[in-house]
């Protein structure tokens, strides 16, 4: 597949440029590299068959915001790995969990270690709303539990929740390029048996399943849009650890989830953005 690379001109820190991310997410961008420290930018991908539905969004979002871009069109046959892998580093998160990929060295000293093959997918650890919820996780009871990871990306956290004791967790997610990495990645871990990965959205849940947690890792439209699917697969009393989207947004998933029975029971924040755990009340 084709995709076209936008490499965009960012204020020279890493915050201003995650903010970036999330508001052009919402404009087709199926994924995005680190930011880079040399030339102060950011590339976003999106394939090139559907640039044309979103050029003038895309356009006008850089034009108003003032940054600079180049538009790249990149062929077939993009060695992917080797983009992703030149991006990739390892990262500890509070000195329990070490997310690495195979080739990397391991750390021993650490009681938890998450392979992943860094490609076209979100969820290498590093953006401040997975190291929210992975750093959460470590502090869980999941041991003999279900759970659903919905917008799974690379099921770095699924694999994080089945080490952490979880007896199952079912990962979803919409892109065909993550569904793909995610089994990769679940057999990298050896759980290919405690999580079974599904392409699709959030019709794919209501069918008699329940879950005693649910992550949520999505941007602040969709996790509004479908949250009272979410709301509707959880068991009494269960957790939902929603993040994905900015502090200010904060208020806006708190109000949906109490309309939906989802009491707020704790919160964190990092770099701007935002994680809000809920319980389900009876």
């Amino acid at each position: 597949m084709k995709y076209m690379e936008y490499k965009i001109s960012c204020i020279p820190d890493e915050e201003s440029s995650e903010i970036m991310v999330a508001e052009l997410a919402d404009l087709g961008f199926e994924s995005f590299s680190e930011y880079s420290t040399v030339d102060q930018s950011i590339s976003g991908y999106l394939p090139a068959a559907e640039s044309a539905r979103y050029e003038e969004e895309i356009q006008k979002y850089l034009r108003d915001t003032g940054r600079p871009y180049e538009r790249i069109v990149i062929a077939d046959d993009t060695n992917w790995n080797a983009v992703w892998e030149s991006h990739f580093e390892p990262i500890l998160i509070e000195d329990r969990c070490y997310i690495h990929a195979p080739f990397h060295e391991k750390r021993e000293d650490v009681a938890h270690q998450v392979v992943i093959m860094p490609k076209m997918s979100f969820g290498t650890g590093h953006h401040a709303t997975t190291s929210l919820i992975l750093a959460r996780l470590l502090d869980a009871d999941l041991k003999g539990r279900y759970g659903l990871d919905m917008g799974s990306g690379t099921g770095v956290l699924a694999i994080l929740a089945v080490q952490r004791g979880a007896a199952h967790v079912d990962a979803i997610d919409i892109d065909r390029w993550a569904y793909e990495n995610c089994i990769e990645n679940i057999e990298l871990n050896r759980v290919r048996d405690r999580i079974t990965v599904q392409q699709g959205d959030a019709s794919l849940l209501g069918k008699g399943e329940k879950y005693d947690f649910i992550l949520a890792n999505i941007n602040r439209n969709i996790l509004l849009s479908d949250m009272m699917h979410y709301a509707r697969v959880l068991k009494t009393g269960g957790r939902i650890l929603f993040s994905g989207f900015l502090e200010v947004d904060m208020g806006a998933i708190q109000r949906k989830a109490e309309e939906l029975g989802l009491i707020p029971v704790h919160s964190a924040l990092e770099n701007g953005w935002a994680l809000v755990e809920c319980r389900k009340g009876a």
